[in-house]
């Protein structure tokens, strides 16, 4: 069987059911926010299956094979998401991500110093969008100061 956009367009549906099946069950045990934690997986689903629907309609190109090293790349991705949702709680939210946005910078070719400078710099900016702008509490992990 050839990867078509169209079965890509059906393996996106299948992955954003299983998002909001598993994201409907999330429920915070005390909540002093608005939206609460189901909100972003269930957001997420319905783009997804947007784009999922948008791929199923339009798709009937054959998808080109990925270039050399791709699949090895991608592979080092999906460690790296398990390996950032393992160290995210007990390292803190910015480290945690700036070490996720460095490494993925050197996947896709980023010099060292240019990978460390913008994992920081996506750490500290998405902690402060988070905890300033939209209230959400987030770990600080090694970060965290007094009590």
């Amino acid at each position: 069987m050839t990867l078509n956009d169209r079965v890509l367009g059906v393996f996106a549906l299948l992955f954003a059911a299983l998002l909001a099946w598993q994201g409907w069950g999330l429920e915070a045990p005390f909540s002093y926010e608005p939206v609460g934690p189901r909100a972003f997986p269930l957001l997420l689903a319905g783009v997804i299956t947007l784009c999922g629907l948008w791929l199923m309609v339009r798709g009937c190109e054959q998808a080109e094979p990925n270039p050399p090293g791709a699949n090895v790349r991608i592979a080092w991705m999906v460690v790296l998401v398990a390996a950032y949702a393992l160290i995210f709680a007990s390292l803190g939210f910015i480290v945690a991500t700036a070490l996720m946005a460095s490494f993925v910078g050197r996947l896709f070719g980023g010099r060292w110093r240019d990978c460390l400078l913008g994992g920081l710099g996506l750490g500290v900016g998405l902690y402060l969008l988070f905890d300033k702008v939209f209230d959400v509490v987030l770990p600080m992990g090694l970060l965290a100061f007094g009590g």
